[in-house]
């Protein structure tokens, strides 16, 4: 996936990245990691794919992969600044969408759409689109998939973790 991979090779995507992991470094609990993003796409990628109103969408692979690469890139900026990681998230992913490599860039309403998944990613209840059914899909399914991979069952931190029993998944689920 060009396109998924000039994210990924971004200059400012790898800063964000690199911040990132170093200020998750000492962090028991889970981390924001590659493996968690490309874990989060790929559940996501199937929970779409398994949801019929969702395949009538025809959402591209390389969109779902480049929301899920870029939906917690915010948090870097959530631990030095406070600023929601789903806000700061959404401004990292429109400046990396907007100066990749003119041949690998996504039009500006794949960019719209990734975006939004973003920043909605914690709630797609304020999804700002006329056919919020429509627009809510990405949002909703990067949400699910996100919650989906949390390994809680087997955390070894579980018993020190602030997320509430009935958000942590307990068992193994999709």
């Amino acid at each position: 996936m060009p396109r998924v991979d000039a994210v990924w090779r971004h200059p400012d995507y790898q800063h964000a990245f690199a911040a990132l992991q170093q200020a998750e470094a000492n962090r028991i609990f889970c981390r924001h990691d590659l493996q968690h993003f490309l874990d989060v796409a790929r559940a996501c990628w199937i929970l779409l794919l398994e949801d019929e109103s969702a395949r009538d969408l025809h959402i591209p692979k390389d969109i779902v992969y480049a929301a899920a690469l870029l939906h917690d890139i915010g948090r870097g900026a959530e631990y030095e600044t406070g600023e929601p990681h789903d806000a700061a998230g959404a401004r990292i992913a429109r400046e990396i969408l907007g100066t990749v490599e003119p041949d690998t860039r996504f039009s500006p309403d794949e960019c719209a759409q990734i975006v939004c998944a973003i920043a909605h990613h914690r709630s797609s209840a304020a999804v700002p689109d006329a056919a919020a059914d429509r627009a809510a899909v990405l949002p909703r399914a990067l949400r699910r998939a996100d919650k989906a991979v949390r390994l809680c069952f087997a955390c070894p931190a579980r018993s020190a973790c602030n997320w509430p029993d009935e958000k942590k998944n307990l068992a193994i689920r999709m």
